[in-house]
């Protein structure tokens, strides 16, 4: 059991994130730390507790962290995953007793604690910044970063170079990488618009397990509806979901190391930039997934949140 902080911004895609971290049964999710971004933070760690209740876990806790960018306003994606962030599902219940403030604290008595602590980023990095900048020296006890940010090859998400997650908050993304002892796990628009939820893998839920399937598709219509109006995708792409993949099973995807720096200012703001052709002559200080087998992704997902013996579902996808 690998032990993990996931800090994030739920969020549709986050929320099926976090459901695969905990049905893998192969981590030990310490915390949940939350950010605005898809939405803001108070709602967000809402979100992460009704998704819990859904998993049955009563023991993971929630840590509400920054509630603003640490310079830009807040621009939240609520057009995307619904005002509740949850594709408009507002009759999940959620127990508040589970949610606490200090998220960034949580992460430094958590770092400064243990040798062994990984982090799965899925949102902005406002919380790590944060973190950083009241103590750097814990995270030289931070064994692996992996943050679902960026786009290295392929246009963004939220302008024509900028990822949303680092686009929402570019100056922390661009101090956490120049900041962060250990090299980060970029896993970014290149290989997460590969990973798409289309309606035929949500009907083959419902054949295998009607509870959870039911729970995948109301959370995910509106994103479904969204990604048809503006991209004529049928079907969702979910993002964070291979960020937790690729954590447990980094063959997922190909990788190359490289220098990158998020730009904070102008028309490209937000933009991670990866200076593969070593312009820079900088050291590496990130790993950059650029491709990913998403058949053997879908397949492991579908596996993970859906066991089973009777149906093979490769045959499916």
């Amino acid at each position: 059991m690998r032990k993990v902080i996931i800090d994030c911004d739920p969020g549709i895609d986050d929320a099926l994130a976090i459901t695969l971290a905990i049905k893998s049964q192969k981590l030990d999710i310490l915390g949940l730390t939350i950010c605005s971004g898809n939405v803001p933070a108070e709602i967000g760690a809402k979100n992460a507790s009704r998704v819990l209740e859904i998993c049955e876990d009563a023991n993971i806790p929630v840590y509400i962290g920054e509630e603003t960018p640490l310079v830009r306003k807040l621009i939240t994606a609520q057009d995307t995953h619904g005002e509740d962030g949850l594709g408009e599902a507002y009759d999940m219940n959620y127990d508040s007793n589970r949610i606490k403030k200090g998220g960034v604290q949580f992460i430094i008595d958590t770092l400064k604690n243990n040798n062994d602590i990984s982090i799965i980023a899925l949102g902005p990095l406002t919380n790590i910044a944060m973190a950083l900048r009241q103590n750097k020296e814990v995270f030289n006890n931070l064994n692996s970063f992996v943050s679902m940010g960026g786009a290295f090859r392929i246009h963004g998400n939220c302008s024509p170079v900028a990822e949303f997650n680092y686009w929402v908050d570019p100056d922390a993304a661009n101090e956490v990488y120049q900041n962060l002892p250990t090299k980060i796990h970029m896993v970014g628009l290149d290989v997460t618009r590969k990973i798409v939820l289309t309606p035929n893998i949500i009907e083959l839920m419902h054949r295998i397990d009607t509870k959870m399937a039911k729970f995948v598709e109301d959370i995910t219509r509106f994103y479904i509806d969204f990604h048809w109006e503006y991209e004529k995708i049928i079907g969702c792409v979910i993002n964070d979901p291979l960020a937790v993949a690729y954590f447990l099973d980094p063959s997922l995807c190909q990788t190359i190391e490289s220098y990158v720096q998020v730009v904070t200012t102008g028309e490209a703001i937000g933009q991670s930039m990866v200076d593969s052709g070593n312009f820079y002559r900088k050291p590496s200080n990130a790993v950059i997934a650029v491709d990913v087998d998403s058949k053997r992704f879908m397949k492991t997902f579908l596996n993970t949140l859906f066991p089973h013996d009777e149906i093979e579902v490769e045959a499916y996808l």
